[in-house]
C-alpha cells in the first residue's frame, strides 16, 4: 500500500534527511520526501499498520529534524 502525506518542513537538506529517517522505519518498503511540494510518500510493508507505522516514522524523522510535521 502506498499512501502520500503532506509535511512541513524547512529545506532541501532537512527532507532529504527525513527521507533517510522514514526508510529505516520498521514497517516502511519505500518513502520518498520531496521539499518542492511538501509531499512524503510512503510505501508499507505487507501487513504493517499504517497509522502505527506513520506514528513511528514520525518519531524518527523528529529526531533528526525536531519542527518537521506530517499530516496524516
Amino acid at each position: 500500500m502506498k499512501k502520500t502525506y503532506a509535511i512541513d518542513v524547512d529545506c532541501a537538506a532537512c527532507a532529504a534527511k527525513m527521507e533517510d529517517a522514514a526508510k529505516k522505519t520498521e514497517g516502511v518498503k519505500n518513502a520518498t520526501v520531496s521539499f518542492m511540494t511538501l509531499k512524503m510518500r510512503v510505501e508499507f510493508e505487507d501487513g504493517a499498520d499504517v497509522e502505527e507505522t506513520m506514528n513511528r516514522v514520525l518519531k524518527a524523522c523528529r529526531k533528526v529534524e525536531p519542527d518537521c510535521a506530517i499530516d496524516f
